[in-house]
Protein backbone atom coordinates (compact mmCIF):
# COMPACT_ATOMS: atom_id res chain seq x y z
CA UNK A 1 0.00 0.00 0.00
CA UNK A 2 2.73 2.30 0.89
CA UNK A 3 4.92 1.93 -2.52
CA UNK A 4 1.66 1.42 -4.86
CA UNK A 5 -0.81 3.26 -3.88
CA UNK A 6 0.83 5.89 -2.20
CA UNK A 7 3.07 6.91 -5.39
CA UNK A 8 -0.46 6.51 -7.71
CA UNK A 9 -2.04 9.08 -5.03
CA UNK A 10 1.05 11.40 -4.92
CA UNK A 11 0.63 11.87 -9.07
CA UNK A 12 -0.40 15.21 -8.31
CA UNK A 13 2.69 15.97 -7.78
CA UNK A 14 3.42 15.55 -11.35
CA UNK A 15 -0.23 17.02 -12.15
CA UNK A 16 1.28 20.02 -11.10
CA UNK A 17 4.37 19.78 -12.61
CA UNK A 18 3.58 18.65 -16.49
CA UNK A 19 0.78 21.36 -16.57
CA UNK A 20 3.44 23.80 -15.55
CA UNK A 21 5.64 22.29 -18.08
CA UNK A 22 2.83 22.41 -20.72
CA UNK A 23 3.02 26.27 -20.36
CA UNK A 24 6.62 26.33 -21.06
CA UNK A 25 8.02 27.94 -24.18
CA UNK A 26 10.54 25.00 -24.65
CA UNK A 27 9.36 22.25 -26.37
CA UNK A 28 8.58 18.95 -24.00
CA UNK A 29 5.82 16.42 -23.84
CA UNK A 30 3.76 18.02 -22.65
CA UNK A 31 3.55 21.10 -24.63
CA UNK A 32 0.21 22.87 -24.94
CA UNK A 33 -1.39 20.02 -22.93
CA UNK A 34 -4.51 20.53 -21.42
CA UNK A 35 -4.95 19.99 -17.50
CA UNK A 36 -7.74 17.08 -18.36
CA UNK A 37 -5.28 15.49 -20.83
CA UNK A 38 -2.66 15.61 -18.42
CA UNK A 39 -4.98 14.15 -15.76
CA UNK A 40 -5.85 11.12 -17.73
CA UNK A 41 -2.39 9.88 -17.44
CA UNK A 42 -3.19 9.73 -13.83
CA UNK A 43 -7.01 9.15 -13.74
CA UNK A 44 -6.35 5.83 -15.94
CA UNK A 45 -3.24 4.80 -13.29
CA UNK A 46 -6.05 4.75 -10.36
CA UNK A 47 -8.84 3.59 -12.01
CA UNK A 48 -6.77 0.33 -13.66
CA UNK A 49 -5.70 -0.19 -10.06
CA UNK A 50 -9.59 -1.21 -9.92
CA UNK A 51 -10.91 -2.22 -13.14
CA UNK A 52 -8.70 -5.62 -12.68
CA UNK A 53 -9.89 -6.41 -9.70
CA UNK A 54 -12.12 -9.34 -10.74
CA UNK A 55 -9.33 -10.71 -12.88
CA UNK A 56 -6.61 -10.06 -9.87
CA UNK A 57 -8.95 -11.38 -7.15
CA UNK A 58 -9.13 -14.44 -9.75
CA UNK A 59 -6.06 -15.32 -10.24
CA UNK A 60 -5.47 -14.78 -6.35
CA UNK A 61 -7.37 -18.56 -5.95
CA UNK A 62 -5.90 -19.69 -9.14
CA UNK A 63 -2.43 -19.26 -8.89
CA UNK A 64 -1.16 -17.39 -5.27
CA UNK A 65 -0.98 -13.90 -3.71
CA UNK A 66 2.23 -13.75 -3.76
CA UNK A 67 2.78 -14.57 -7.51
CA UNK A 68 0.78 -12.25 -8.62
CA UNK A 69 1.80 -9.58 -6.46
CA UNK A 70 5.45 -10.12 -7.82
CA UNK A 71 4.18 -10.08 -11.22
CA UNK A 72 2.33 -6.90 -10.21
CA UNK A 73 5.90 -5.60 -8.67
CA UNK A 74 7.65 -6.09 -12.22
CA UNK A 75 4.90 -4.28 -13.97
CA UNK A 76 4.68 -1.38 -11.35
CA UNK A 77 8.85 -1.13 -11.96
CA UNK A 78 8.45 -1.30 -15.49
CA UNK A 79 6.44 1.55 -16.13
CA UNK A 80 8.12 4.39 -13.61
CA UNK A 81 11.37 3.77 -15.70
CA UNK A 82 9.49 3.39 -19.02
CA UNK A 83 8.14 6.72 -18.29
CA UNK A 84 11.19 8.27 -18.10
CA UNK A 85 11.96 7.92 -21.93
CA UNK A 86 8.71 9.45 -22.92
CA UNK A 87 8.95 12.09 -25.54
CA UNK A 88 5.56 12.30 -26.03
CA UNK A 89 2.26 12.52 -24.12
CA UNK A 90 1.08 9.33 -25.27
CA UNK A 91 3.81 7.61 -24.09
CA UNK A 92 2.91 8.66 -20.50
CA UNK A 93 -0.48 7.89 -20.75
CA UNK A 94 0.53 4.46 -21.71
CA UNK A 95 3.04 3.98 -18.83
CA UNK A 96 3.08 5.98 -16.38
CA UNK A 97 -1.14 5.58 -17.01
CA UNK A 98 -1.89 2.55 -18.22
CA UNK A 99 0.56 0.30 -17.32
CA UNK A 100 1.48 1.83 -13.73
CA UNK A 101 -2.40 1.31 -13.01
CA UNK A 102 -2.25 -2.72 -14.16
CA UNK A 103 0.94 -3.08 -11.84
CA UNK A 104 -1.06 -1.08 -8.97
CA UNK A 105 -3.71 -3.65 -9.13
CA UNK A 106 -1.95 -6.60 -9.33
CA UNK A 107 -0.24 -5.46 -6.04
CA UNK A 108 -3.12 -3.65 -4.55
CA UNK A 109 -6.29 -6.05 -4.82
CA UNK A 110 -4.59 -9.22 -3.84
CA UNK A 111 -4.05 -7.14 0.05
CA UNK A 112 -6.87 -6.20 0.60
CA UNK A 113 -8.62 -9.38 -0.70
CA UNK A 114 -6.22 -11.33 1.46
CA UNK A 115 -6.14 -9.73 4.69
CA UNK A 116 -10.31 -9.57 6.09
CA UNK A 117 -10.29 -13.57 5.88
CA UNK A 118 -7.40 -13.55 8.71
CA UNK A 119 -9.93 -11.42 11.12
CA UNK A 120 -13.57 -11.65 12.48
CA UNK A 121 -13.55 -9.17 15.33
CA UNK A 122 -11.00 -6.32 14.80
CA UNK A 123 -11.57 -6.77 11.17
CA UNK A 124 -12.34 -2.95 11.01
CA UNK A 125 -9.32 -1.98 12.96
CA UNK A 126 -6.68 -4.51 10.74
CA UNK A 127 -8.08 -3.16 7.53
CA UNK A 128 -7.98 0.54 8.77
CA UNK A 129 -4.22 -0.33 9.49
CA UNK A 130 -3.45 -2.00 6.07
CA UNK A 131 -5.16 0.77 4.13
CA UNK A 132 -3.58 3.87 6.41
CA UNK A 133 -0.82 2.64 4.16
CA UNK A 134 -1.99 4.45 1.45
CA UNK A 135 -2.12 7.54 3.09
CA UNK A 136 1.19 6.72 5.02
CA UNK A 137 2.88 6.83 1.25
CA UNK A 138 1.36 9.91 0.29
CA UNK A 139 2.57 11.66 3.03
CA UNK A 140 5.98 10.15 2.49
CA UNK A 141 6.13 10.03 -1.72
CA UNK A 142 4.50 13.58 -2.51
CA UNK A 143 7.46 15.95 -0.70
CA UNK A 144 10.29 13.10 -1.95
CA UNK A 145 8.65 13.78 -5.46
CA UNK A 146 8.50 16.92 -4.91
CA UNK A 147 12.31 17.23 -4.15
CA UNK A 148 13.59 14.58 -6.51
CA UNK A 149 11.92 16.45 -9.45
CA UNK A 150 13.58 19.42 -8.37
CA UNK A 151 16.72 18.43 -7.79
CA UNK A 152 17.66 15.71 -10.50
CA UNK A 153 14.83 15.76 -12.92
CA UNK A 154 11.24 13.98 -13.25
CA UNK A 155 13.05 11.65 -15.56
CA UNK A 156 15.82 10.65 -13.15
CA UNK A 157 13.26 10.43 -9.95
CA UNK A 158 11.17 8.13 -12.23
CA UNK A 159 13.75 5.72 -12.62
CA UNK A 160 14.85 6.04 -9.35
CA UNK A 161 11.23 5.40 -7.56
CA UNK A 162 10.47 2.69 -10.30
CA UNK A 163 13.86 0.44 -9.05
CA UNK A 164 13.24 1.02 -5.60
CA UNK A 165 9.30 0.09 -6.08
CA UNK A 166 10.54 -3.15 -7.38
CA UNK A 167 12.71 -3.76 -4.34
CA UNK A 168 9.78 -2.66 -1.64
CA UNK A 169 7.04 -4.45 -3.70
CA UNK A 170 9.13 -7.63 -3.92
CA UNK A 171 9.65 -8.09 -0.22
CA UNK A 172 6.04 -7.38 0.44
CA UNK A 173 4.89 -10.05 -1.77
CA UNK A 174 6.52 -12.69 0.31
CA UNK A 175 4.41 -12.14 3.51
CA UNK A 176 1.05 -13.00 1.20
CA UNK A 177 -0.97 -15.86 2.00
CA UNK A 178 -4.26 -16.96 2.13
CA UNK A 179 -6.48 -17.79 6.05
CA UNK A 180 -6.28 -21.72 5.57
CA UNK A 181 -9.47 -22.40 5.58
CA UNK A 182 -10.37 -19.58 2.84
CA UNK A 183 -7.48 -21.31 1.02
CA UNK A 184 -8.85 -24.67 1.17
CA UNK A 185 -12.15 -23.23 -0.62
CA UNK A 186 -10.48 -21.89 -3.23
CA UNK A 187 -8.65 -24.96 -3.88
CA UNK A 188 -12.23 -27.08 -4.15
CA UNK A 189 -13.39 -23.67 -6.15
CA UNK A 190 -10.64 -24.41 -8.61
CA UNK A 191 -10.99 -27.95 -8.93
CA UNK A 192 -14.38 -27.44 -10.83
CA UNK A 193 -12.83 -24.25 -12.72
CA UNK A 194 -12.52 -24.66 -16.60
CA UNK A 195 -9.81 -22.87 -16.77
CA UNK A 196 -7.43 -21.94 -14.02
CA UNK A 197 -6.55 -18.11 -16.05
CA UNK A 198 -10.14 -17.17 -16.26
CA UNK A 199 -11.98 -18.80 -13.46
CA UNK A 200 -15.70 -17.82 -12.46
CA UNK A 201 -15.41 -13.82 -11.74
CA UNK A 202 -18.36 -13.74 -9.58
CA UNK A 203 -21.79 -15.69 -8.19
CA UNK A 204 -24.56 -14.15 -10.36
CA UNK A 205 -27.01 -15.09 -7.82
CA UNK A 206 -25.42 -12.55 -5.53
CA UNK A 207 -25.32 -10.09 -8.08
CA UNK A 208 -28.88 -9.74 -8.82
CA UNK A 209 -29.70 -8.82 -5.17
CA UNK A 210 -30.47 -5.39 -4.11
CA UNK A 211 -27.99 -5.32 -2.05
CA UNK A 212 -25.59 -5.88 -4.63
CA UNK A 213 -27.16 -3.14 -6.91
CA UNK A 214 -27.09 -0.44 -3.89
CA UNK A 215 -23.34 -1.39 -2.86
CA UNK A 216 -22.32 -0.78 -6.48
CA UNK A 217 -23.96 2.28 -7.10
CA UNK A 218 -22.46 3.56 -3.83
CA UNK A 219 -19.47 2.37 -4.60
CA UNK A 220 -18.94 3.78 -8.08
CA UNK A 221 -20.31 7.50 -7.05
CA UNK A 222 -17.88 7.77 -4.43
CA UNK A 223 -14.87 6.66 -6.55
CA UNK A 224 -16.15 8.98 -9.25
CA UNK A 225 -15.76 11.91 -6.49
CA UNK A 226 -12.81 10.41 -4.40
CA UNK A 227 -9.96 10.86 -6.66
CA UNK A 228 -10.23 14.40 -8.23
CA UNK A 229 -9.95 16.40 -5.17
CA UNK A 230 -6.59 14.46 -4.33
CA UNK A 231 -5.29 15.04 -7.76
CA UNK A 232 -6.19 18.82 -8.08
CA UNK A 233 -4.96 19.87 -4.45
CA UNK A 234 -1.31 20.57 -5.62
CA UNK A 235 -2.80 22.62 -8.94
CA UNK A 236 -5.49 24.17 -6.74
CA UNK A 237 -2.99 25.54 -4.22
CA UNK A 238 -1.60 27.35 -6.73
CA UNK A 239 -4.58 29.48 -7.50
CA UNK A 240 -4.91 30.52 -3.85
CA UNK A 241 -1.40 31.87 -3.76
CA UNK A 242 0.29 28.64 -2.47
CA UNK A 243 4.11 27.60 -3.93
CA UNK A 244 4.28 24.32 -5.91
CA UNK A 245 6.23 23.11 -2.64
CA UNK A 246 3.29 24.21 -0.23
CA UNK A 247 0.99 22.39 -2.93
CA UNK A 248 2.93 18.85 -2.71
CA UNK A 249 2.72 19.48 1.10
CA UNK A 250 -1.19 20.03 1.04
CA UNK A 251 -1.36 16.12 -1.25
CA UNK A 252 0.43 15.14 2.18
CA UNK A 253 -1.43 16.57 4.79
CA UNK A 254 -4.75 14.93 3.45
CA UNK A 255 -3.07 11.59 2.89
CA UNK A 256 -1.50 11.36 6.42
CA UNK A 257 -5.15 12.56 7.80
CA UNK A 258 -6.37 9.70 6.23
CA UNK A 259 -3.92 7.76 6.96
CA UNK A 260 -4.61 8.60 10.88
CA UNK A 261 -8.50 8.72 10.25
CA UNK A 262 -8.56 5.02 8.70
CA UNK A 263 -7.23 3.36 11.83
CA UNK A 264 -9.08 5.30 14.13
CA UNK A 265 -12.17 4.82 12.50
CA UNK A 266 -11.60 1.19 11.74
CA UNK A 267 -11.34 0.86 15.38
CA UNK A 268 -14.81 2.90 15.94
CA UNK A 269 -16.33 0.75 13.37
CA UNK A 270 -16.00 -2.70 15.06
CA UNK A 271 -17.67 -1.30 17.63
CA UNK A 272 -20.39 0.77 16.80
CA UNK A 273 -20.97 -1.48 13.32
CA UNK A 274 -18.93 -1.36 9.67
CA UNK A 275 -21.78 -0.16 7.96
CA UNK A 276 -23.42 2.60 10.36
CA UNK A 277 -19.58 4.11 10.54
CA UNK A 278 -19.23 3.82 6.48
CA UNK A 279 -22.60 6.20 6.10
CA UNK A 280 -21.72 8.26 8.45
CA UNK A 281 -18.04 8.93 6.55
CA UNK A 282 -19.91 9.37 3.10
CA UNK A 283 -22.33 12.20 4.50
CA UNK A 284 -19.80 14.03 6.22
CA UNK A 285 -17.33 14.09 3.28
CA UNK A 286 -20.32 15.12 1.08
CA UNK A 287 -21.31 17.89 3.49
CA UNK A 288 -17.78 19.14 4.14
CA UNK A 289 -17.47 19.45 -0.04
CA UNK A 290 -20.49 21.97 0.27
CA UNK A 291 -19.93 23.59 3.38
CA UNK A 292 -15.89 23.73 2.81
CA UNK A 293 -14.88 23.47 -0.08
CA UNK A 294 -17.41 25.06 -2.43
CA UNK A 295 -16.75 28.64 -0.16
CA UNK A 296 -13.28 28.25 -0.57
CA UNK A 297 -13.94 28.20 -4.12
CA UNK A 298 -15.50 31.42 -4.30
CA UNK A 299 -13.42 33.10 -1.81
CA UNK A 300 -11.01 34.45 -5.22
CA UNK A 301 -8.18 33.48 -3.30
CA UNK A 302 -8.75 35.43 -0.13
CA UNK A 303 -7.40 34.28 3.31
CA UNK A 304 -10.54 32.87 4.14
CA UNK A 305 -10.37 30.64 1.34
CA UNK A 306 -6.74 29.57 2.31
CA UNK A 307 -8.27 28.51 5.68
CA UNK A 308 -11.17 26.94 4.68
CA UNK A 309 -8.88 24.69 1.96
CA UNK A 310 -6.31 23.50 4.83
CA UNK A 311 -9.29 22.47 6.70
CA UNK A 312 -11.05 20.70 3.23
CA UNK A 313 -7.69 18.73 2.73
CA UNK A 314 -7.50 17.23 6.28
CA UNK A 315 -11.55 16.72 6.59
CA UNK A 316 -11.70 14.79 3.40
CA UNK A 317 -8.30 13.06 3.88
CA UNK A 318 -10.14 11.69 7.12
CA UNK A 319 -13.96 10.88 6.09
CA UNK A 320 -13.37 10.00 2.21
CA UNK A 321 -10.20 7.80 2.93
CA UNK A 322 -12.33 5.69 5.70
CA UNK A 323 -14.65 4.63 2.91
CA UNK A 324 -12.07 3.17 1.05
CA UNK A 325 -10.61 0.95 4.45
CA UNK A 326 -14.37 -0.24 5.57
CA UNK A 327 -15.31 -0.90 2.01
CA UNK A 328 -14.23 -4.38 2.37
CA UNK A 329 -14.83 -4.83 6.01
CA UNK A 330 -18.23 -4.03 4.67
CA UNK A 331 -18.52 -6.23 2.09
CA UNK A 332 -17.58 -8.96 4.30
CA UNK A 333 -20.72 -8.29 6.40
CA UNK A 334 -23.34 -7.54 3.39
CA UNK A 335 -22.24 -10.66 1.44
CA UNK A 336 -20.41 -13.00 3.51
CA UNK A 337 -16.65 -14.55 3.88
CA UNK A 338 -17.49 -17.33 1.07
CA UNK A 339 -18.57 -14.37 -1.39
CA UNK A 340 -16.26 -11.89 -0.33
CA UNK A 341 -13.23 -12.35 -3.20
CA UNK A 342 -15.17 -12.64 -5.94
CA UNK A 343 -17.56 -9.79 -4.94
CA UNK A 344 -14.56 -7.30 -3.78
CA UNK A 345 -12.87 -7.90 -6.97
CA UNK A 346 -16.54 -7.40 -9.14
CA UNK A 347 -17.38 -3.89 -6.77
CA UNK A 348 -13.40 -2.38 -7.50
CA UNK A 349 -13.75 -2.98 -10.72
CA UNK A 350 -17.16 -0.56 -10.94
CA UNK A 351 -14.86 1.59 -8.58
CA UNK A 352 -12.12 1.82 -11.47
CA UNK A 353 -14.57 2.17 -14.43
CA UNK A 354 -16.02 5.08 -11.84
CA UNK A 355 -13.20 6.84 -11.33
CA UNK A 356 -12.19 7.20 -15.34
CA UNK A 357 -15.21 8.92 -15.47
CA UNK A 358 -15.28 11.23 -12.62
CA UNK A 359 -11.71 12.55 -12.84
CA UNK A 360 -11.62 13.62 -16.32
CA UNK A 361 -15.14 15.30 -16.13
CA UNK A 362 -13.81 17.24 -13.12
CA UNK A 363 -10.82 18.52 -15.17
CA UNK A 364 -12.93 19.53 -18.27
CA UNK A 365 -14.84 21.47 -15.65
CA UNK A 366 -11.97 23.40 -14.70
CA UNK A 367 -10.77 24.04 -18.01
CA UNK A 368 -14.35 25.07 -19.09
CA UNK A 369 -14.32 27.60 -16.17
CA UNK A 370 -10.18 29.26 -16.94
CA UNK A 371 -8.14 26.61 -16.81
CA UNK A 372 -6.46 26.72 -20.20
CA UNK A 373 -3.02 25.21 -21.00
CA UNK A 374 -1.44 28.20 -19.71
CA UNK A 375 -2.94 26.93 -16.12
CA UNK A 376 -5.64 27.65 -13.79
CA UNK A 377 -5.08 31.17 -12.35
CA UNK A 378 -8.62 31.26 -9.90
CA UNK A 379 -10.16 29.93 -7.53
CA UNK A 380 -13.23 30.51 -9.42
CA UNK A 381 -12.61 27.75 -11.76
CA UNK A 382 -12.95 24.95 -9.99
CA UNK A 383 -16.39 26.31 -8.57
CA UNK A 384 -18.29 23.38 -10.54
CA UNK A 385 -15.81 20.71 -10.08
CA UNK A 386 -16.45 21.24 -6.31
CA UNK A 387 -20.43 21.36 -6.68
CA UNK A 388 -19.62 17.99 -8.64
CA UNK A 389 -17.70 16.34 -5.86
CA UNK A 390 -20.20 17.29 -3.39
CA UNK A 391 -23.19 15.81 -5.73
CA UNK A 392 -21.74 12.61 -6.18
CA UNK A 393 -20.89 12.18 -2.45
CA UNK A 394 -24.40 13.07 -2.13
CA UNK A 395 -25.42 10.35 -4.19
CA UNK A 396 -22.85 8.27 -2.24
CA UNK A 397 -24.35 8.52 1.18
CA UNK A 398 -28.04 7.70 -0.52
CA UNK A 399 -26.27 4.79 -1.87
CA UNK A 400 -24.77 3.45 1.54
CA UNK A 401 -28.34 4.20 3.25
CA UNK A 402 -30.17 1.79 1.06
CA UNK A 403 -27.24 -0.62 1.54
CA UNK A 404 -28.18 -0.34 5.73
CA UNK A 405 -31.68 -0.57 4.71
CA UNK A 406 -31.47 -4.29 3.32
CA UNK A 407 -29.23 -5.17 5.62
CA UNK A 408 -31.42 -4.69 8.20
CA UNK A 409 -34.26 -5.80 6.23
CA UNK A 410 -32.28 -9.43 5.76
CA UNK A 411 -31.29 -9.66 9.50
CA UNK A 412 -35.26 -9.04 10.75
CA UNK A 413 -36.65 -11.79 8.06
CA UNK A 414 -33.72 -13.81 9.41
CA UNK A 415 -34.84 -13.33 13.26
CA UNK A 416 -38.14 -14.29 12.29
CA UNK A 417 -37.48 -17.57 10.36
CA UNK A 418 -35.33 -18.00 13.62
CA UNK A 419 -38.66 -17.38 15.68
CA UNK A 420 -40.72 -19.67 13.41
CA UNK A 421 -38.61 -22.66 13.89
CA UNK A 422 -38.27 -22.16 17.46
CA UNK A 423 -42.21 -22.13 17.64
CA UNK A 424 -42.69 -24.75 15.85
CA UNK A 425 -40.41 -27.07 17.43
Amino acid sequence: MFTSCGLNFAFGVYQELYESMSASAEPNPFTNSSPAQIDLIGTLGVSLMSLGAPFASAWCKSYSPRTITLVGGLIFAASNILASFGQRLWHFVLTQGILLGIGTCLTYIPAVTVTPGWFTTHRGLAIGILSSGTGVGGVAWAPVLRALNANIGFRDALRLTGALSFLLLGCSSLFLRWEPDIERLHQMEMLSARSRLLPPLIDWRVAQSRKFVAQSISAGLQAAAYYAPIYFFSTYARTLGYSAAAGATFIALSNGSSAIGKVIIGWVADRVGRLNVLLFATFVSAVISFGIWLPSTLSGGGQDGKGLFVAYAILFGIFAGAYISLFPTALVEIFGVQHFASVNGFLYMARGLAALVGTPVAGVLIRGHGGGSEGVRESKAYIQTSILIGVLLAGATLGVAWVRTEVAISQLRTRERGCSVSWKA
